[in-house]
């Protein structure tokens, strides 16, 4: 089963919690057990599992990038100026896996799933959910 969850972001680099719709998929698919792929399409977006419960974690993540990966300093900039998004994008990586066990997925407590913006606001950045059902 394959879908796809449309997310809006609205700044130029966010995590934004994805964990309830992709939560909603996994329901609706009604499989017991199997593996969950998650892909951001886009060469400036990821995806990542973080703590979803304390909202600083995911603000430090952004933090984090913008001290390892500078905006202004790469040969790509010279070209549209988003030479950072590509690297931390590059960095984080578009995808995910996570086991599906007994219909749920398998995240503890307090994970929880997040689309990466690198390079926002976008009206509509797409991440694909494929379930392998074992």
């Amino acid at each position: 089963m394959r879908t796809t969850i449309t997310v809006t972001t609205h700044q130029r680099e966010e995590l934004v919690d994805i964990t309830e719709p992709i939560r909603r998929a996994v329901a609706e698919a009604e499989v017991s057990d199997g593996l969950l792929a998650l892909y951001v399409q886009g060469a400036t977006a990821a995806i990542m599992i973080q703590e979803n419960w304390d909202a600083s974690v995911p603000c430090d993540a952004v933090k984090l990038l913008q001290q390892l990966v500078p905006r202004g300093v790469w040969e790509h900039d010279s070209q549209d100026g988003n030479g950072d998004s590509h690297l931390k994008a590059g960095l984080i990586g578009p995808s995910e896996t996570i086991p599906i066990i007994n219909g749920k997925m398998g995240l503890s407590t307090w994970q929880g799933i997040f689309l990466c913006e690198f390079d926002g606001p976008r009206r509509e950045r797409k991440v694909v959910c494929t379930l392998i059902a074992m």
